[in-house]
């Protein structure tokens, strides 16, 4: 059953192979001074950088670079990019790149006039934006995070050895956001296989939690069905524009609030795999991916039916004449399957996980009360140590 909620989001999506000519449209609505956020100079490499900056000079805007935002943006670089965003009193931040690219963005927008550290405000303490906040705008170069669609931004402390995710509301939301999907081509087919388990791993996270009859449950299968479908096409021709736009379309969905509307949600593989990403700054989705498996097993005694469905409707388990346990234990084999098709990593040794690091990451690893099982720290190193 559907309980009461509010549903906002206020992003604009632009679409398609065309939509980069929709930054034309929008960058007029704000000041003259643009903060231009990148990554490590692969926009430069595809001339994706040029156009821009001719758009820009164009809108006759002032552009202050903040380039090397890393795939795991530090606390460091917040900073940093505070500083450039104070210094030159920026009216929009644009960021042009992946994931971490518009999550590094959004920190960038909320921190920049904190008037205090804003890694303990929004980080540590998790409290609410009471200063200004810089409109962010993105043209986003690989698919899998959502966050170009979405108030979440993850910042890296490597000094604490903490990865935290902070949601923000939708005043933090980009104000628009730009979708090519010709543009993920340019991504190394590591992190695009990374990036589609990212946006399968949203989903799961969001699906395995209630009991209800949930519309969500209903268009969170739909959304990972088309998506194994697609990868499946992707892996075989990485220049499939029809698969790479579907999982484009399918990871902003995954993760822009709308099918966590009447959920509890888990977020406890996510929880586990940042702070795998805190000790070793492994690839985000690989983090995910080497410890769902373990995980997913060992919830899912408690979320039993949740799981036949999963196998079922998913995975097109036959159920015919089999127990609950043997339907279930068979959707996680072929998820597992197709996992290791596609080429993720299947194992938290491969992304430089150490044994005396257990203890550790499992301590760095916040526990959430949504999902079917709530964890505590011996059953979250046993997890850690079933993936390694």
């Amino acid at each position: 059953m559907l309980g009461t909620f509010t549903y906002s989001n206020p992003t604009r999506l632009h679409f398609g192979k065309d939509s980069l000519e929709a930054l034309k449209e929008e960058l007029p609505k704000y000041g003259d001074n643009v903060q231009l956020v990148y990554g490590g100079g692969s926009i430069k490499e595809i001339g994706l950088y040029e156009e821009v900056i001719a758009m820009l000079e164009d809108a006759g805007k002032n552009v202050f670079e903040d380039a090397g935002v890393m795939p795991n943006p530090t606390v460091e670089k917040l900073y940093g990019g505070c500083e450039i965003a104070r210094g030159n009193d920026v009216d929009l931040i644009l960021a042009v790149g992946g994931g971490s690219v518009c999550d590094y963005a959004k920190a960038v927008s909320v921190s920049a006039y904190c008037d205090e550290d804003p890694w303990e405000k929004y980080y540590v303490r998790m409290e609410d934006v009471d200063n200004d906040i810089i409109p962010v705008g993105c043209v986003l170069t690989m698919a899998g995070t959502g966050s170009e669609m979405n108030g979440g931004s993850v910042i890296t402390n490597h000094a604490t050895k903490q990865k935290i995710g902070h949601v923000f509301g939708d005043n933090v939301f980009p104000k628009f956001s730009i979708l090519n999907p010709e543009l993920t081509f340019t991504v190394p087919r590591y992190q695009m296989v990374a990036g589609i388990f990212d946006v399968m791993s949203h989903i799961l996270e969001q699906y395995f939690s209630g009991t209800d009859d949930n519309i969500s449950d209903y268009l969170s299968e739909g959304l990972m069905r088309s998506l194994v479908h697609s990868s499946r096409i992707a892996v075989e021709n990485e220049r499939d524009y029809e698969a790479r736009s579907n999982i484009m379309w399918a990871a902003t969905w995954a993760l822009n609030t709308l099918i966590a509307k009447g959920k509890e949600t888990d977020w406890m593989v996510h929880m586990i795999g940042q702070s795998i990403g805190a000790y070793t700054d492994a690839t985000h989705g690989m983090t995910l991916s080497a410890i769902s498996s373990a995980y997913y097993r060992h919830i899912m005694p408690y979320g039993l039916a949740r799981f036949v469905r999963f196998a079922e409707v998913v995975w097109d388990v036959d159920a015919a004449g089999r127990s609950d346990e043997e339907v279930a234990s068979e959707g996680i084999e072929r998820m597992e399957t197709w996992m290791r098709e596609i080429g993720l990593v299947m194992s938290i040794a491969e992304l430089g996980v150490t044994e005396d690091m257990l203890d550790g990451i499992a301590e760095g690893s916040f526990v959430m009360e949504g999902g079917y099982k709530v964890l505590n720290h011996d059953e979250i190193v046993g997890i850690l140590r079933e993936s390694w």
